[in-house]
C-alpha cells in the first residue's frame, strides 16, 4: 500500500501550490488530479495571460476580496502578494504590473506560469497522478488517514490537502468534488452561488435585443435595495447583452444581486446606470441648457452627440419622450430635466445571474469559522487541510482570487508538511 507524508488533492492554483510548500519542507508529496492536465484553470486565466497576484496593498486585496476577504489577514501575514511576486520570480516568471496593481508574465503566457510550477514539482519530487479521481478521504479514530480512488486504490497519509476548487468552469474539473468530503469531517458548507457572472433580466428592451452588443464606458453600476438604496457600487465597464448585462462592473456586482433576492425573498432587483458619474447632476442639466442655446436649431439627438453613445442617447431620448429628430429649442426644460435624470439614474430590474457553471468564480464553500486561519488545518478533524475555491472566500477578478488560492495554498501545503 502506497504511503505518503502529504496528499494534495486538485491541480489547480492552490493544489500546485501546497504541494511544492509541502515538498519544500522535505515532506514525501502526491498530487492527485482526477483531469488529465495540471493547471487548466491557471492556463485559462486572465484571459490566457495569467493574472498571478495583485501589488495593491493588503488592506486594497481585503477590501477587493467580499466575500470573507478578512479571514486571510492571518494568512498574509505569514505569506502575501509581495511573496507569490517574489516566488514566480525565484521560478524564472518575470512578471509586470499592469492597471489596478493586476501582475502578469512579461511574456504574457499563461502556460509559463504553469510550466514553472510543475518544473518545481519535479525538481522537488512530488509525484502525481493525474486521471485520478479521489472517492473519498478517509477519516479513522477522529483523525485523517488518506484517500480511497474510484479506481478501488487506498493510498495512506496522516495529512490530506483538499484543493478541488468550487463549482465555476467546469471544463477545468471544478465539479465541486470537494465539498462532500468536507462534510464527511464535519464541516458546513456554505450555500454555493455564482459570483463574477453575467446578470440577467426581461425587460422589454433586452428581450428586443434594443442595446444589445452596445458598451458603455467607465459608468456607475449599482445594486440597489427595496428603499432605492445603492448596497454596491462600481465604476467600470459593462455591455448590454440578449439575456441581460455583462461586462466588469456587472460581474463586481454580480454577487450582491444574488444575495440581494435571497435577502429580500425578492423576485426581482433594482439595478442602477450612472452614464456620467463624474459630473454632477445639476452641472450636467446646466451644461445642456447652455447648449441648447448655442445649438437651438440643431436636432437635438445631433447637438448631444458625443456626449453618450449614439445608441445609448437615442435610447434615453426616446425614454423620456423627446424625439430624436426634435430641433433642440423646441424640447422643453422638464423633458430635459428627464432626460438628465435617465443619464443619471437609469434603472431596470434583473431577475438573477447566469448559472453556477457560467461563473468566473463560486460563492460560498467550506465555512472559514471551521478553518485555522494560519495554516489552513481543519478545527474539526485533525490532518486535513483546505485551499483555494473549495473555502468560503470569493472575491473580484483582477488577480485577487488568485492571490486567495495561492496563499491558503501555500499555506496548507506548508503545514500539512509541518505536522512531522
Amino acid at each position: 500500500m502506497n504511503m505518503y507524508d502529504v496528499i494534495v488533492i486538485g491541480g489547480g492554483p492552490s493544489g500546485l501550490m501546497a504541494s511544492i510548500a509541502a515538498a519544500e519542507e522535505n515532506a514525501k508529496v502526491l498530487l492527485i488530479d482526477k483531469g488529465n492536465k495540471l493547471g487548466r484553470k491557471l492556463a485559462i486565466s486572465g484571459g490566457g495571460r495569467c493574472n498571478v497576484t495583485n501589488r495593491l496593498p493588503i488592506e486594497e486585496i481585503i477590501r477587493h476580496i467580499p466575500g470573507n476577504g478578512r479571514f486571510l489577514y492571518g494568512a498574509f501575514s505569514v505569506f502575501n502578494n509581495e511573496d507569490i511576486i517574489q516566488f514566480f520570480e525565484n521560478l524564472g516568471i518575470a512578471l509586470k504590473e499592469e492597471d489596478h496593481g493586476r501582475m502578469f508574465p512579461v511574456n504574457n503566457k499563461a502556460q509559463s506560469v504553469v510550466d514553472a510550477l510543475l518544473l518545481r514539482m519535479e525538481t522537488l519530487g512530488v509525484a502525481i497522478r493525474t486521471n485520478s479521481a479521489v472517492k473519498e478521504v478517509l477519516y479513522e479514530d477522529n483523525k485523517t488517514v488518506g484517500v480511497y480512488l474510484e479506481s478501488g486504490e487506498t493510498i495512506q497519509s496522516e495529512a490530506v490537502v483538499v484543493a478541488t476548487g468550487g463549482k465555476s468552469v467546469p471544463q477545468t474539473g471544478s465539479t465541486g468534488d470537494g465539498f462532500p468530503w468536507a462534510e464527511a469531517a464535519g464541516h458546513t458548507i456554505s450555500e454555493l452561488f455564482p459570483t463574477e457572472v453575467p446578470v440577467t433580466s426581461s425587460e422589454a428592451f433586452i428581450k428586443e435585443k434594443v442595446l444589445q452588443g452596445l458598451s458603455l464606458r467607465d459608468v456607475a453600476v449599482s445594486v440597489l435595495n427595496p428603499k432605492g438604496k445603492a448596497i454596491i457600487t462600481h465604476q467600470m465597464d459593462m455591455i448590454f447583452t440578449h439575456f441581460g448585462i455583462s461586462g466588469p462592473a456587472v460581474l463586481r456586482c454580480s454577487q450582491f444581486v444574488v444575495k440581494a433576492l435571497k435577502k429580500w425573498k425578492l423576485n426581482e432587483v433594482v439595478m442602477e446606470i450612472d452614464a456620467l458619474p463624474d459630473k454632477k447632476e445639476g452641472v450636467l442639466f446646466d451644461e445642456i441648457q447652455q447648449l441648447s442655446g448655442e445649438e437651438a436649431k440643431k436636432a437635438i439627438k445631433n447637438a448631444l452627440k458625443g456626449l453618450l453613445p449614439e445608441r445609448y442617447l437615442l435610447f434615453l431620448l426616446e425614454k423620456v419622450n423627446i424625439d430624436p429628430n426634435a430641433i433642440f429649442a423646441t424640447v422643453s426644460k422638464e423633458k430635459i430635466r428627464a432626460f438628465v435624470n435617465e443619464c443619471k439614474h437609469f434603472r431596470f430590474t434583473v431577475n438573477g445571474t447566469l448559472p453556477l457553471e457560467k461563473a468566473f468564480v463560486t460563492g460560498g464553500g467550506v465555512s472559514i469559522k471551521e478553518i485555522e486561519p494560519k495554516t489552513m488545518a481543519s478545527k474539526l478533524m485533525p490532518g486535513l487541510y483546505f485551499c483555494g475555491e473549495v473555502l468560503d472566500i470569493y472575491g473580484y477578478t483582477g488577480g485577487y482570487n488568485i492571490t486567495s488560492a495561492l496563499v491558503t495554498g501555500k499555506l496548507a501545503g506548508m503545514n500539512a508538511a509541518l505536522k512531522y
